[in-house]
């Protein structure tokens, strides 16, 4: 049973080193990652002990956690791809966008509710004239999380 639960402890610690720096294995052009390894390593301690701590044979052990570890890898790694796929990794472009001042907006500091529905959040802003709190704004430029604006002049 100790062999299991050392392997269990070395995938814990796989995947909380991984979880915390990031990946540190990546075998196959990211067919396996760390994460899923360790996964995998707890995955095949837990069952090993679980089955020898019921009285099951020890060969039994090592079948059943080798296919279910394997299993968890291939699953982990699954849901890994899934969700790096689902990353907002496209920057969209904010110019055009309306919005709130949500305090007074001068040239070197401000913040704003954007009415984009990716903009959960408020936004830092600069103006080159002033504007004040719950004025409405248009974004006229846009670089990184800081967005400059403009007083909004509807149109009719």
């Amino acid at each position: 049973m100790l062999v299991f639960i050392l392997i269990g402890a070395a995938g814990m610690l796989l995947l909380l080193v991984s979880l915390i720096v990031g990946d540190l294995i990546d075998l196959g052009d990211g067919a396996v990652s760390s994460t899923s390894l360790g996964v995998g390593g707890v995955v095949f301690g837990a069952v090993g002990t679980i089955v020898v701590a019921n009285g099951g044979p020890v060969w039994l052990a090592y079948a059943v956690s080798a296919v279910v570890g394997i299993l968890a890898v291939l699953l982990a790694q699954a849901l890994v791809r899934r969700l790096t796929a689902s990353e907002d990794g496209v920057s969209v472009s904010l110019v055009g966008v309306q919005g709130t001042a949500t305090t007074d907006i001068t040239p070197t500091s401000g913040e704003v509710a954007l009415d984009a529905a990716s903009e959960l959040e408020r936004r830092l802003a600069r103006a080159d004239e002033p504007i004040p709190a719950g004025a409405r704004v248009v974004v006229v430029e846009h670089f990184g999380s800081t967005v400059r604006v403009g007083p909004f002049a509807p149109t009719r």
